[in-house]
């Protein structure tokens, strides 16, 4: 084997790689690397004999320590379940009024519903309830169906137009689409509705729309336009908007009848949990359940249905 080049000012053998002029030294490796590196072999083998480590064809080895992270975290969950189960069953017996009375079950429940809304409402609603086009906001105290415990409650575990044979169901006719209404009459609905909710509108169109409100609406959302929860219809008369209080979305509203679906969480989630969502919900929103009062009286240019219809 021949004798390797050595460099000539430093006296060591190259590899005999060069790359533009430049050779590369065969210096050995430090000593401090090669004793970790053997130390991290002598590691991995101890890691191996103790701990799961090698796939096998019929599934892998388990090391004689036998740990499972997922043994681990199952022995957690059911010890986590055990705990659970035992405030459960107590805020299970106890009446909603029982848990918001009493800090600790309270302060459970609230717990409990946070994690249950987040995984379940949150979704719909947003993490924080505040809701958006078209699904509800939790937040504040207007309610289709009321806001107090017990509306709560029913409304989480029926549902809305959910196919529940107990579920609250109310129903927005399809004005324009099914041809109930002219497409004039729906336009000048629209703008009655707009009166209703203390905004400028068209007097001749409010006036023309009067009749019509009180044959086709009324029954509904009351003379006043000031809503029923016993029926879950809004009121037309605040600042507060399902689907949108522009002129279009109250257009498209009547014309369409659009409806939204709450499920049914007595199928998915305990009574326990559906009270811990109940508590959550209703001290997040006020807890006061009420529905919110009309708006203050309108600006003087403003036109309002009552001054339109003299």
């Amino acid at each position: 084997m021949a004798d390797r080049e050595k460099d000539a000012h430093s006296g060591v053998e190259t590899t005999g790689h060069e790359w533009d002029g430049i050779k590369e030294l065969d210096n050995p490796l430090p000593r401090w690397w090669l004793i970790l590196f053997y130390i991290c072999i002598a590691v991995a083998v101890v890691y191996w004999v103790l701990m799961p480590a090698w796939p096998t064809l019929n599934g892998y080895t388990h090391g004689i320590l036998n740990q499972s992270d997922r043994a681990n975290v199952a022995k957690d969950m059911k010890d986590l379940a055990v705990k659970r189960g035992h405030q459960g069953v107590i805020l299970e017996k106890a009446s909603l009024e029982q848990i918001e009375q009493d800090p600790n079950l309270q302060a459970y429940a609230m717990a409990s519903g946070q994690a249950v809304f987040g995984d379940n409402c949150a979704p719909c609603h947003g993490a924080g309830g505040g809701g958006g086009k078209g699904y509800a906001n939790l937040r504040d105290d207007v309610w289709l169906w009321g806001g107090g415990l017990a509306d709560i409650q029913r409304t989480l575990t029926y549902g809305i137009r959910s196919g529940d044979p107990d579920a609250r169901v109310s129903m927005m006719p399809s004005f324009g689409r099914d041809a109930l209404l002219k497409p004039q009459q729906v336009d000048d609905l629209t703008e009655y509705v707009v009166a209703l909710s203390h905004r400028k509108a068209n007097p001749a169109s409010v006036a023309r729309a009067a009749p019509v409100f009180a044959e086709q609406c009324a029954a509904c959302h009351g003379a006043d336009g000031k809503g029923q929860q016993a029926v879950g219809a809004p009121n037309l008369t605040d600042a507060d908007w399902l689907y949108g209080g522009d002129r279009k979305s109250i257009h498209d509203q009547i014309w369409f009848g659009r409806g939204g679906v709450m499920p049914a969480w007595r199928t998915r989630l305990t009574e326990a949990q559906i009270k811990a969502v109940t508590v959550y919900v209703h001290v997040n929103s006020g807890g006061s359940g009420v529905t919110a009062a009309p708006p203050t009286a309108p600006a003087a240019d403003n036109t309002s249905v009552s001054d339109a219809a003299k």
